[in-house]
C-alpha cells in the first residue's frame, strides 16, 4: 500500500464506503434521468410527431439560414478580434506610457463590461436597423481585449535573447516586433487563441436578444410558433440545436488540439501552450516596445 505526504491510500473500509457512495450516487442519477424522461414523455415531448417537424423543408431551411448567419457573425468577429488583439497587445507593450495606458484601459474596460450589455448598447445606439454589426462589433471588442492579453503573454514568453540578437543586427523596434516576436507568440499561443474563438462562436447566440436571426433565434422561433397536438416542440428543438452548437465547438476544439500536437513535435521556437476551453486572464506588465 503506497502513500504520500498529501494522500493516504484508502483501506478496506474506506474502499467499501467509496463503492457504496458510488452505487448510491449512480442510482440517484439514474432515477433523476428516468424522472426527467418520464415527465417529458407524459407531456408528449418525446412523441414521434414532435421529431417529424425536421422533415419539413421550411424547418430545414430555417435551420440552414440560422447556421449561415451564425457562421457569418463568427467569421467576421473572429477576424476583426484578432486584428484588434494584435494592435492592443503591441500598444500595451509600447515604451510610450500614453499609448500603453490607453491600450490597457481599453482592454480592461471591455473585459470587465458584460458582453450582452455591449451588444445591446451598440444595437440601441447605433445599429438598430442592422443587428449583425452590433453583434460583430460587440464580439470584436470583448474577444479582441481577451485575445490581446493572450498575445501579450506569448510575446513576453519569447526568450529575451532573441530580441537582443535582432537589435544587435540593426533591426528596428517595429521589425523586431513583426518579424521576431509576434510570429513566435502566435505560434506558441495558437491553441489558446483557437480556444477563445470557440467562446466567440458560442457568444454569437447572444444575438437573439437583439433579434439577429442567428441559429438560436431560429430555434426559439420554431419552438414558440410550431404546435404539435397543442404542445410546442421545445425538447426536440433544444436537443437538435444544442447538438449543432456542440458539433461546431468540437470542430474548433479538435483544431486546437491538432495544433498543440503538431507544436509539441516541432523542434524550433518556444513551446506551444496547452489548449484550453477559454483564454486565460493575464495580468499586467511591460515588455518589448513597438
Amino acid at each position: 500500500m503506497s502513500s504520500s505526504v498529501l494522500f493516504d491510500a484508502p483501506g478496506p473500509k474506506a474502499r467499501a464506503r467509496n463503492r457504496t457512495y458510488a452505487v448510491l450516487g449512480s442510482a440517484v442519477l439514474v432515477a433523476l434521468v428516468a424522472f426527467v424522461v418520464y415527465r417529458l414523455a407524459i407531456k408528449g415531448q418525446l412523441d414521434g410527431a414532435m421529431w417529424d417537424i425536421f422533415n419539413y423543408a421550411g424547418v430545414r431551411n430555417s435551420i440552414a439560414d440560422g447556421l449561415v448567419s451564425t457562421l457569418q457573425a463568427f467569421v467576421m468577429a473572429g477576424v476583426l478580434s484578432l486584428l484588434l488583439a494584435a494592435l492592443l497587445a503591441v500598444a500595451r507593450l509600447s515604451d510610450h506610457r500614453a499609448i500603453s495606458w490607453v491600450a490597457t484601459s481599453v482592454i480592461e474596460l471591455f473585459r470587465a463590461v458584460p458582453l450582452l450589455i455591449t451588444i445591446y448598447v451598440l444595437w440601441v445606439g447605433f445599429f438598430t436597423s442592422d443587428p449583425l454589426w452590433a453583434v460583430v462589433i460587440g464580439l470584436t471588442l470583448y474577444n479582441g481585449a481577451v485575445q490581446a492579453e493572450v498575445l501579450r503573454a506569448g510575446i513576453l514568453a519569447v526568450p529575451r535573447g532573441q530580441s537582443e540578437a535582432a537589435y544587435a543586427l540593426g533591426m528596428s523596434k517595429t521589425q523586431v516586433m513583426t518579424t521576431v516576436l509576434i510570429p513566435q507568440a502566435v505560434r506558441s499561443m495558437l491553441p489558446t487563441i483557437v480556444s477563445q474563438l470557440v467562446v466567440t462562436l458560442k457568444d454569437t447566440s447572444l444575438g437573439f436578444v437583439i433579434t439577429y436571426e442567428e441559429l438560436l433565434y431560429a430555434g426559439r422561433q420554431m419552438a414558440s410558433t410550431i404546435l404539435i397536438d397543442g404542445e410546442n416542440p421545445y425538447v426536440p428543438v433544444v436537443l437538435v440545436f444544442g447538438a449543432i452548437y456542440v458539433a461546431m465547438c468540437l470542430a474548433l476544439s479538435a483544431l486546437a488540439n491538432w495544433i498543440e500536437r503538431r507544436g509539441r513535435r516541432a523542434k524550433t521556437g518556444i513551446k506551444v501552450a496547452e489548449a484550453q476551453t477559454a483564454a486565460p486572464d493575464m495580468g499586467g506588465g511591460a515588455g518589448p516596445a513597438t
